[in-house]
């Protein structure tokens, strides 16, 4: 699913999303993490502590980086800028995996602070085509997808979510990055079932799972509302659903996403671990 010219494909174990907090921690001793994930803006300077503490992770883990910026579900060109800057990022550390999100976040010249959904369209299928290619090509390698976390859905949208994924990875050859606590909010959110989001998944695209946390809410009706917030631990649902999505498409890297009140090391280590039990059941056969 990976890049093939990169030193280390993700290992199909548990990660954990890097924060600069558990730099010692990590390097003293990483128990159950199997590799790293960093946010591709945050390291897109000229030099200092972060891009040391990275260059020294990077001799001890697979890195996975993960855009937040590109705005690759956006009417304008993809920023030529920003585009050169993450690829110099990937240029020098030569990672495992790069992921983008399935979204926009951009409008005329203004950026905004959301990863907003699109309607499933054919003209919003060919640009995103379009601006996957124009960032495969800059990079020089495949890139993963994330499905988004949704709250609605939009009347003009012509296939379902999962179908236009599928679509995308056909026409560019790019792979995705599941992610199952979306798929959980998205199908709360929206009256769906997960499971059968899953099970038509095409799972053989993907390179990477994510795992996070929501806050619960209601909306004005009473109905409950979950929203995306990256700030707790993965609820046990989830759990099972991610393990309904290791049972049918087999192990695949695995990352604990925690970007808001972010624990002390150890808490993300213990999540790590549960993924690790579901990704290696203990085999009991006599």
């Amino acid at each position: 699913m990976l890049d093939a010219t990169a030193p280390h494909a993700l290992p199909a174990v548990a990660g954990i999303g890097y924060k600069s907090q558990h730099f010692s921690g990590l390097m003293a001793a990483p128990g159950p993490v199997g590799w790293l994930e960093i946010h591709a803006e945050n390291y897109m300077g000229a030099g200092g502590r972060p891009l040391a503490q990275l260059r020294a992770l990077a001799e001890r883990f697979p890195i996975s980086v993960h855009g937040v910026g590109l705005s690759i579900g956006g009417e304008r060109p993809l920023d030529t800028e920003h585009l050169a800057r993450l690829r110099h990022l990937c240029d020098w550390l030569n990672p495992a995996s790069f992921s983008e999100h399935l979204a926009w976040s951009t409008h005329d010249t203004g950026f905004l602070n959301d990863l907003l959904p699109l309607p499933y369209t054919q003209a919003t299928l060919a640009r995103i085509c379009t601006h996957i290619d124009q960032l495969q090509e800059v990079l020089g390698r495949r890139m993963l997808l994330e499905n988004p976390s949704t709250y609605l859905a939009f009347a003009d949208s012509e296939m379902a979510e999962v179908d236009f994924l599928s679509e995308i990875t056909r026409r560019t050859g790019c792979g995705l990055l599941l992610d199952v606590n979306n798929v959980f909010v998205s199908a709360t959110n929206q009256g769906w079932d997960a499971r059968a989001y899953i099970d038509a998944f095409p799972l053989s695209a993907v390179g990477e799972i994510h795992l996070g946390g929501h806050d619960e809410d209601a909306d004005d009706h009473g109905r409950p509302l979950l929203i995306d917030s990256h700030g707790r631990a993965v609820v046990d649902p989830v759990w099972a659903l991610y393990a309904h999505t290791i049972a049918r498409g087999g192990p695949r890297p695995t990352l604990i996403e925690w970007d808001n009140n972010v624990p002390p090391l150890a808490e993300l280590m213990r999540e790590a671990a549960r993924a690790k039990t579901i990704l290696t059941p203990v085999d009991v056969t006599p």
